[in-house]
């Protein structure tokens, strides 16, 4: 029988006593700069406790100073002017970008230009409203859908500037009000002869639509009318009539429930077209307090101490590498 090779009990004993040692070392390590650390603190305590104080005081200054402000117009546009609405809003972003505040004073109309700081837009995600009483618009979803994921067709740019509500947020640095900035924008975004235009003729056309159909209306309510006088005139006689139900009376009647519907859509889309942005409702003077707004008395205290720990840490490493080079 071979004979098998007997594990050497004694070099692991040296591997193990190895470990062992090492691990003491690096927790000997750990407390010698733990107490470094507190010898640190020692001797910088009136240091720290100053810079967290002017810290605190300056994070104060500033979140009172430099505030941010969102605001909100929630628009519906109309006659076709999504394209129109996003270039403006485009245009006006890009002002801001070049600092041009005359622009944003004497052509949009913002009084404090200075104090506006971004504007974009988003379109509201409503499937519903985009497909109601639309079927060539649930169509095309529907269409779009077979060939790719029906989250990424309704949040296509596509699709998404087709949606009727769309979103206005803008930044300022001080609180606003609707004189300052909410009416001056809308009067700018909705300036154009071209979509005027559009505007004088839908709404005319809306309006003989609505005179039209009272018309149609009347008619089916004269015909009603002689109708019940006709039954309510035989029912008094003795002579026995037969009426077919598969006439057209039931037709009648759901057509002027139809063009009764229409014309209270009809009322409604007047009020919708008064303006070529129309605006449904606005917020504004939300304290912004993402990233740093209104942190920075706690942050600051914070950043300071770290400053000066990480300059005290690099002349000690600085010192260490000085004298082993002099040696």
């Amino acid at each position: 029988m071979s004979e098998l090779p007997q594990p050497n009990t004694e070099n692991q004993e040296i591997d193990l006593a190895q470990v062992s040692k090492r691990i003491g070392i690096f927790f000997e390590n750990i407390s010698t700069t733990i107490f470094k650390g507190i010898l640190f603190i020692k001797r910088n305590i009136l240091n720290l406790i100053v810079l967290f104080i002017i810290g605190v005081g300056l994070g104060f200054y500033l979140d009172k100073t430099n505030k941010i402000y969102d605001n909100q117009i929630i628009v519906e546009p109309n006659f076709g002017s999504v394209d129109y609405l996003y270039s403006k809003i485009e245009l006006i972003n890009s002002k801001i970008r070049d600092n041009d505040t005359v622009y944003l004073r004497d052509v949009v109309g913002i009084k404090d230009s200075k104090k506006f700081k971004e504007i974009q837009i988003e379109p509201i995600a409503d499937v519903y409203k985009f497909v109601e009483n639309k079927t060539q618009n649930f169509e095309l979803i529907k269409l779009m859908a077979e060939d790719g994921d029906i989250k990424k067709v309704l949040s296509d740019n596509i699709t998404s500037k087709n949606y009727p509500y769309h979103l206005i947020s803008f930044k300022t640095s001080s609180r606003t009000d609707y004189d300052k900035t909410i009416n001056p924008l809308l009067k700018y975004l909705n300036d154009s002869e071209y979509y005027r235009l559009l505007q004088k003729e839908s709404v005319n056309n809306v309006k003989i639509k609505l005179i039209e159909n009272d018309s149609i209306i009347n008619q089916i309510n004269g015909f009603l009318n002689s109708f019940s006088k006709t039954v309510n005139s035989t029912q008094k006689s003795d002579k026995l009539v037969y009426y077919n139900e598969n006439s057209q009376l039931n037709d009648v009647i759901k057509n002027k429930e139809e063009i009764v519907e229409r014309q209270g859509y009809h009322r409604i889309e007047l009020i919708k077209l008064d303006k070529i942005i129309k605006n449904n409702s606005e917020v504004i003077n939300i304290k912004n307090t993402q990233s740093l707004n209104g942190k920075l008395k706690f942050t600051l205290p914070l950043l300071f101490i770290l400053l000066f720990v990480m300059g005290g840490i690099f002349r000690s490493y600085y010192k260490r590498q000085m004298l082993k080079l002099n040696s």
